[in-house]
């Protein structure tokens, strides 16, 4: 391993990363990287285990979506054993697909038929019922070595903070739109009805809670057709 070439690819990266305008443009930069800097890495992608369902994200190659969906049909695999409240390991390595598995006995050689022999994850971000993590594949056994571990390790610790910029941008972003929405929903009930503000925005609520849906599609709705009600 080129540390000192590595370092310049990483700096450049990062800051490609940050640039990104998206969440998705940030994990497709993610995974585009692991392949070219990951010693050995054939493939990427990014995993989100939320309450219990598995995404797949910018995968490289398809090989990444089916060990994704694998996983998330058996419930057993590396993932999931990350995403357990009761463990600290944070990075998982299996060297070799052909070898049984005592922590996956069904999960490895399933892999393995999808032309899976070695692997690498770690862990971007938790949250509340949510976990993220980038894993890197190789067709190859015996491949990862523990400069690939480390290279992994540094690309994992610097998409975690671009991807939580990019999170927290489109969270912001989201919410400006909700509330210029809701604003606008008020506004036509206010002339509508001739009512306050606050009137409006009870009107707003009440239907919110009365039907189960998220206020800012209720709002929605008044801005499309001018009633809350469908």
């Amino acid at each position: 391993m080129d540390w000192r070439m590595f370092a310049q690819k990483m700096a450049s990266m990062a800051r490609d990363l940050l640039a990104q305008e998206s969440v998705s443009a940030t994990l497709e930069g993610t995974t585009a990287s692991a392949v070219e800097l990951v010693e050995g890495c054939d493939a990427a992608g990014i995993l989100v285990i939320s309450r219990g369902k598995v995404r797949s994200y910018a995968p490289t190659e398809q090989l990444v979506v089916d060990s994704d969906r694998l996983q998330e049909e058996l419930r057993e695999g590396p993932c999931y054993d990350v995403a357990r409240p009761d463990t600290s390991e944070r990075v998982f390595r299996i060297p070799d697909f052909t070898q049984p598995s005592e922590q996956w006995p069904i999960y490895v050689p399933r892999a393995r038929e999808l032309g899976v022999g070695s692997m690498m994850g770690f862990l971007l971000y938790t949250e509340e019922e949510e976990l993220g993590a980038l894993n890197v594949y190789s067709r190859e056994t015996g491949v990862f070595t523990d400069a690939s571990e480390t290279a992994g390790w540094l690309l994992a610790s610097h998409a975690a903070v671009a991807l939580a910029t990019a999170r927290n941008e489109a969270q912001m972003q989201e919410a400006i739109a909700t509330r210029h929405t809701i604003g606008e929903a008020m506004g036509i009930l206010m002339g509508r009805h001739h009512i306050t503000e606050e009137q409006a925005f009870d009107i707003l609520r009440r239907h919110s809670q009365a039907t189960n849906t998220k206020l800012r599609d209720i709002a929605r709705r008044v801005c499309e057709t001018g009633s809350p009600v469908q």
